[in-house]
Formats: structure tokens, sequence, C-alpha cells
């Protein structure tokens, strides 16, 4: 029988079947500056999806450049700011912390008191030729290398509602303000439906969702809180994008623990759950329990067994979550999140040589 493609590896996994081998990547562009700089000087190479062959790879709305955003959304902020400030498509700025996502965040509507600044707040326009048109391209050149591609679309709702709003007065809002949070949620709901549309007419093999609801144990909102006012829209944005393409793969991040509304996510059409760290869900258990029904992405924890772990720890994990979570199929390993700069050297090679063993 002729071995599988890389694409091929990754499909067969995330449909729930067996591979020839175990797909796998290293989280969130692998690593922060400080393992990047490790990286560069052990390998000579500046991009470790090429280096290491990862099966999988990804594509992305573009935007708009800093001086541009900084004109829009420049009134929301004080007219003196730190140097090397950082502002996103949608207007949260960022401090410099003493790591890549260490940053202090700035909300452009944290002093907002009434409904109409949050339906007058500038919002990108996703329609623009610019920001999606290459991406039919980039996917076909995948394929054509017999790659994977992945679509991103993270911190879907949620989390850019209250990088918007500020993390307590979007919560506050939920309860108090509703009919703020309500606007605010449908005003970005219409964008990720937009884009979701656009991944999936330029044939992504997977969709990639997310946002952080859980924390180290049980949920940041409460489970009814999160049916009544996220469920629903992000079953919109799925059903965008599976109008377009039936088959594609949802994948769902989350951080921490959501079992709660893992059901709820099968239900609306997450068929990928990603990262699964061991720290706050059994991915054993959540294997026996959904497995015919979800595929893990993830599992290798950076809490623990990548930063703390030896070398042979890392290798004999990674064989346990082969012969369980993977077991008939539907795993495909990494780290569960971007490996920090207390990971050594010689556990990252442990990854790579028990994944490629």
């Amino acid at each position: 029988m002729a071995r599988m493609t890389p694409r091929e590896c990754v499909l067969a996994a995330l449909n729930r079947e067996l591979p020839d081998r175990i797909p796998f990547e290293l989280s969130f562009g692998a690593f922060t500056p400080a393992l990047m700089e490790v990286f560069v000087a052990e390998t000579g190479s500046t991009n470790p999806a090429d280096y290491w062959n990862f099966p999988i790879r990804s594509v992305g709305h573009r935007g708009e450049p800093g001086y541009e955003l900084w004109q829009r959304y420049g009134r929301y902020f004080p007219p003196e700011l730190p140097q090397g400030v950082t502002i996103s498509q949608f207007g949260c700025a960022s401090i410099p912390g003493s790591t890549l996502h260490f940053g202090r965040p700035l909300h452009p509507l944290r002093n907002a008191t009434t409904p109409d600044e949050v339906a007058d707040y500038p919002l990108p326009d996703p329609t623009h030729p610019a920001r999606y048109v290459h991406l039919k391209g980039e996917v076909e050149a995948l394929h054509a290398d017999d790659l994977a591609a992945q679509g991103d679309v993270y911190c879907t709702l949620y989390e850019t509602a209250w990088g918007i709003r500020g993390f307590e007065a979007f919560l506050e809002d939920l309860l108090l303000q509703q009919e703020m949070a309500e606007i605010l949620l449908d005003r970005l709901l219409e964008i990720r439906i937009v884009q979701a549309h656009q991944m999936a007419e330029a044939d992504v093999d997977v969709l990639r969702l997310g946002d952080d609801i859980g924390k180290q144990k049980g949920m940041i909102v409460s489970p009814t809180t999160w049916r009544q006012w996220l469920k629903p829209r992000l079953k919109r944005v799925i059903d965008s994008a599976k109008e377009v393409k039936p088959d594609i793969h949802i994948f769902y991040h989350s951080d921490g623990d959501c079992q709660a509304v893992i059901p709820d996510l099968i239900e609306i059409g997450v068929t990928v759950l990603n990262p699964i760290q061991p720290e706050c869900m059994d991915p054993v258990e959540l294997k026996t329990t959904y497995g015919d029904r979800l595929a893990f992405w993830g599992t290798i924890g950076t809490q623990t067994t990548m930063p703390f772990g030896t070398p042979q720890e890392v290798k004999d994990t990674i064989r346990e979550r082969i012969e369980t979570v993977g077991k008939g199929g539907g795993l495909l390993l990494a780290p569960t999140h971007i490996l920090e700069p207390e990971v050594p050297w010689e556990n990252i090679l442990a990854f790579i040589e028990a994944v490629n063993k």
C-alpha cells in the first residue's frame, strides 16, 4: 500500500480514521521569541513548519497597515502611549510585555456608556478584496504540495468582543447592559459569517475557530450564559462555511476546561476539539466519551510535560496519547499552546523524534 501523503494523514486523523503515521504540529507558530532564537541557532532555519515538515499549514485574512489602523482607532486611546504599542485589525492595542503574548491590552471601547457608541465603532470591512482574494491561491499551492490547509478565524466572537470592550466591562454587559453586548456580538458575527464563507470558498480543509471560554477548572462564563450569547452565533458562523463546503472540518479552540459545553459544540457542527489541556481535562476520558464524534488536536501539556518533563517523559507521554487518544484514529498531536522560554530544546527534539517514530 502506498504511503499516505501529509494531507491524507491529516484528513484521515480528523475523519477519525487511522492514518499510517500520526500528524502533528507545534501550536500557534511554534515558539515565543526567545525559543525562536534557539531554533534558528540550532537549525539554521527560520521556519519550523518547513524544517520539520508539518503536514498542515495556515492561511489567513490580510489586514491594513498599522498606520492606517492608528488613523482609524487612535482617537480611542490616550495621546501618549509607550513605545512599541501594537494595534489589531479590530482596534485593540497592546503594550509590550516580557514576552510575545504577555502584553497589557488597551480596550478602545472601555469607557463606552451607550449602545450608540458600540454601534458607531469602526470595524473592518470583510468584503474588501484585499483581505481575502489571496486565500484560494494559497490553498491551491498547499494542496499541490500535498499539505492540508487550515483557515484561521481565531478569537471568533467572545475574545474579540472583550478585546474591544474590556474583559470586565463585557462580562458586565452580558448581565447589565445587554443591548451593548448584543450590538457588539452581532456586528462581529456578520464579519465572521463572511470570513467563514470565504475560507470555505478557498477550499481550506479545516476552519479553525476559537475563543478561550475555559478556566483551569470550569468555564469563565456559565454554560447557560454561553448557550444564550455565543452558541447560536457560533452555529451561524459554522453554517456559513458548511453551506459552501459540507465536509469542511470545524476546529474549535478553547484553553482550559470547557467540558460542560462539549455536547453543544458537537451539536452545532464542531468536529475537532483543541487543545485538550491534560492539566484541565482528561484526554482519555474525552476520547472514551466523544471519540465517535470528535477528533482531538493537541493533548501534550505546556504546563507540565513540555517545560518540566525529561526528554524520555516527553516521548512516553506521546506514546501513551497515541495508544489511547489515537486508538482507531482521531488524533493530531501538538503541544497545547505556544512553547514558552522555559521549554528545553531537548524536549522539543524529543517531541519531534517521538511523533516521527
